[in-house]
């Protein structure tokens, strides 16, 4: 990547090839203003963990998921912006959902679902998910190919949340098509760049999964979400829960699948990684932990300076947004020996930030994790080698994959991939 500094915000190099602009941004500083929006980016693992520690009194959430684009809708005047938030927020994208939330509101929101994703209940899920990653292995395992962005890692995510949450099998199909691919944040539909809340179109459909539960609870996740309470006792409104459930369906299956077709472009271009882990299944949860260092599925997140401070001895004025960027971090050369080496058997492989810190640590990370180990499990015991189609990226070497052009989330457009079938 060129020295002059790109717009990361829509320059399709910088899709293609976050990694290199991070290092570019990094060289001149972790903490570093771009040009082109006005924002602070911060690329260093420490500068970031500074940022994600700090209580929302001083960073807030507002921006978490699109930053800088659209900009604020007021002007930030004065050393502390608090007011003007608060009198604003309902304007902000994302402004109704979970990742966006500050405050007694984020905590008292998050715990309902917090309490519900529990150990237990992802351990009783794991037989149902290694028969599900089968049967959609079993769909094309006879054609040698497929594209395992979608066939198989949008699909294995989709179908395992609907099957935690209690959506009706007879829905799956559909909302994996629905779901789609992430929508693109540089020149996609306006609605999901600044809308309040851009899963509106799942609302009818959830609010009626609800509605059936609190008439004829099961033991699924959403029976239990509506019988949910917030500390004091009191009941939330069913808007709110139909937000939670959206929230926890469209996030469930979004960074769990990206996982999976990166872990999978790894593999697809290391044949000896490939043995080794057929070998030595009890290393893919370190596989997998490199992959979300290395080249996770969330690029970046936000938070808005509400009042004036400064980080690693850089002025954050209020009104400031700050790109925290976590594969920035997570390549960090500082705290990351050799980044640029993909290497399972780091001793600090875990130490990442792919998940975020802080109060807003995905809570689905658990799972997430779960269901990408059962994910690659299947898929190495039952593909005898996995090969990336040179008809469609080129040569090992000179690979040219496609993104979704989406600045904040790392997401394959496709992953075109052929195989032999195991014994």
């Amino acid at each position: 990547m060129a020295d002059v500094e790109p717009d990361f915000f829509s320059d399709p190099q910088v899709i293609a090839d976050a990694r290199s602009y991070f290092d570019l941004v990094r060289g001149k500083s972790p903490v570093h203003r771009e040009p082109h929006h006005g924002t602070l980016m911060v690329t260093g693992f420490a500068e970031a963990m500074d940022v994600l520690s700090r209580p929302d009194s001083v960073f807030s959430s507002a921006v978490a998921v699109v930053g800088p684009i659209p900009p604020l809708p007021f002007a930030p005047s004065g050393p502390d912006i608090h007011e003007q938030l608060e009198a604003h927020r309902d304007e902000l994208p994302w402004s109704r959902h979970l990742a966006t939330l500050d405050g007694h509101k984020h905590t008292e929101h998050r715990a309902l679902l917090q309490v519900l994703l529990t150990y237990k209940r992802l351990v009783a899920n794991e037989t149902y998910l290694r028969g599900l990653a089968d049967r959609v292995i079993d769909g094309f395992i006879a054609r040698g190919r497929c594209d395992a962005a979608s066939e198989y890692a949008h699909a294995v995510a989709t179908y395992a949340i609907s099957d935690l949450m209690g959506i009706p099998e007879a829905d799956r199909a559909e909302l994996v098509t629905l779901l789609g691919a992430p929508p693109s944040q540089v020149d996609g539909d306006a609605v999901h760049k600044v809308g309040p809340d851009p899963l509106i179109f799942l609302k009818e459909r959830f609010d009626g999964y609800l509605r059936g539960r609190q008439d004829k609870p099961g033991t699924d996740l959403m029976s239990e979400l509506v019988q949910s309470r917030f500390k004091d006792g009191s009941a939330p409104d069913l808007d709110a829960l139909s937000e939670l459930a959206r929230f926890l369906f469209g996030a469930g299956q979004d960074t769990t699948s990206r996982l999976v077709a990166h872990a999978i472009r790894v593999l697809g271009d290391d044949p000896e990684l490939q043995a080794r882990l057929r070998r030595e299944p009890d290393r893919i949860p370190d596989f997998l932990e490199e992959t979300l260092r290395y080249d996770g599925p969330v690029k970046v997140t936000y938070r808005l300076a509400l009042t004036d401070t400064e980080v690693a001895g850089v002025a954050v004025p209020a009104g400031t947004i700050v790109t925290v960027c976590l594969t920035g971090g997570n390549n960090d050369p500082r705290h990351f020996e050799q980044p640029d080496r993909f290497d399972i058997d780091r001793a600090n492989v875990r130490d990442h930030m792919a998940f975020s810190r802080g109060a807003h640590f995905c809570l689905g990370a658990p799972l997430a994790r779960l269901e990408a180990k059962v994910a690659i499990e299947r898929l190495l015991a039952r593909l005898a080698d996995i090969r990336i189609s040179q008809a469609h990226y080129g040569p090992p070497g000179g690979r040219r994959y496609r993104y979704e052009p989406t600045y904040t989330f790392r997401s394959l457009s496709d992953l075109h991939v052929e195989f032999t079938p195991a014994d």
